[in-house]
């Protein structure tokens, strides 16, 4: 028994020693279902928080930053990697906190590995957890939690850097001659960092790339998506021995269920839109990416697998059944007020989720959206209640298929209807310049 606690102790104090870890160790200890139910709750809040502030603020900004920092101290999570209890303080202790962190990030994963969109949901919410820890780190807190992590990248010497000033300057887009001796550069093993070898973003020399400290962080992301996937996948072999304890399966189903995001693989609405009101929502009720593909393949009568595949599942989600999809997709085979610069802004800087959700707003007349938008089909399900005042779409009828074009499927208030009269011209034109964006992207 003494030895027992004797490892219990020092694995908990190799844990939790660190601001940051992989997970890669799971909890030891005995927890109480009411602290087991609490921990789980309280992480589930933190990853919805970091959903919603990934769409509606740029990620790592000083805003997102400010906000996700409040809710982890509310929240008892660790908030800031130097953070010691040194200072008289009330509520847990860092330590404590990490506790917290490591036990419920292990529970979540029970919850959230039954299905693939559970797992790719909770994946990306701890990815960006983890992104925003890693860069609140200090230069020597990254290093030690990369040598903990058999990441062995170390960081180039001043006489080296000297060296290899000019080529660094010239192969790192984000670094300038002035601060090349300022800042770090990581050598790292080219097969860890394909991605930029392949963009060109990194000066490569003798099987090895010079990345600048900033760019550090895509690498390491990735070992932690890999892990954290294949972690997943082995919980996910262990469900039923967890599924025939009684306390825990109503609880982590219960969990699983918080997810409000919604699986659109299952058809529910077979048969609600037909084929002739296609043309008609692609232009009001459709999210660009998926506008962009229906013009394309009414233009060209052609379209990639992966766009087919995207298309297709799209069309399947709002309501196309079996036998009308068949029909769209073989009739194309045969025959072979809107601040447009703020939209692209967003866009060109590669934050296409946020893009997104302020495209939707501004062309649904909505000052600020009580929802995140994280899929297509909800799009087009949030514009269709947008557009019949909180309804759900219903059918259109099939006997005037020309007639769609002019009356809307679903009526809005006469406020709505004489706003949008006054805007589709200048949306039409305004939104001209995305679409060729995107056509292009």
């Amino acid at each position: 028994m003494e030895f027992t606690d004797r490892r219990k102790k020092n694995s908990q104090a190799e844990l939790y020693g660190y601001p940051l870890q992989f997970y890669g160790q799971p909890p030891l200890e005995n927890i109480c279902l009411t602290e087991f139910e609490a921990f789980a709750v309280d992480r589930l809040k933190l990853l919805k928080t970091i959903e919603n502030l990934g769409v509606s603020h740029v990620k790592l900004s000083e805003e997102y930053k400010n906000k996700l920092e409040s809710e982890s101290k509310a929240l008892n999570f660790p908030y800031r990697p130097d953070a010691n209890d040194k200072k008289p303080q009330i509520g847990p202790s860092e330590p404590e906190r990490r506790r917290k962190d490591h036990i419920s990030h292990f529970i979540l994963r029970l919850a959230y590995c039954q299905t693939e969109d559970l797992r790719r949901w909770f994946i990306q919410q701890e990815v960006d957890l983890f992104r925003y820890r890693f860069n609140e780190l200090s230069r020597q807190q990254k290093l030690e939690l990369l040598h903990r992590n058999n990441l062995q990248y170390d960081t180039v010497s001043v006489e080296e850097k000297k060296g290899l000033r000019d080529k660094l300057v010239n192969s790192s887009y984000s670094v300038s001659g002035i601060t090349v001796e300022e800042q770090d550069f990581y050598k790292v093993p080219f097969q860890d960092a394909l991605d930029l070898v392949r963009t060109r973003k990194v000066y490569l020399k003798a099987g090895y790339v010079y990345i600048p400290h900033q760019d550090i962080v895509t690498i390491v992301l990735n070992d932690f998506r890999t892990r954290l996937s294949k972690a997943l996948a082995l919980t996910a072999r262990s469900l039923p021995a967890v599924h025939s304890d009684e306390r825990l399966q109503p609880l982590l189903n219960h969990l699983s269920h918080a997810y409000v995001g919604q699986d659109y693989s299952i058809q529910k609405n077979v048969g609600k839109i037909s084929l002739d009101q296609i043309d008609s929502l692609s232009g009001k009720s459709f999210p660009l990416c998926m506008r962009q593909l229906h013009q394309s393949l009414r233009e060209n009568h052609h379209l990639r697998h992966g766009g087919r595949m995207q298309y297709g599942l799209f069309l399947k989600g709002i309501g196309l059944s079996l036998e009308q999809a068949l029909q769209f997709w073989r009739s194309e085979f045969i025959r072979g007020k809107v601040d447009a610069d703020k939209i692209l802004e967003l866009v060109k800087g590669m934050h296409f989720q946020l893009a997104c959700q302020k495209y939707f707003e501004l062309t649904h007349n909505i000052e600020e959206a009580s929802f995140s938008l994280n899929h297509p089909n909800q799009y087009f399900i949030e514009s269709q209640k947008a557009l019949g005042g909180g309804k759900d779409v219903k059918r259109e009828t099939t006997d005037t298929p020309h007639k769609s074009q002019e009356n809307p499927a679903a009526k809005g208030s006469s406020a709505t209807r004489e706003s949008a009269a006054n805007t589709s011209q200048g949306l039409s034109e305004m939104t001209e310049e995305l679409d060729s964006y995107f056509q292009d992207a």
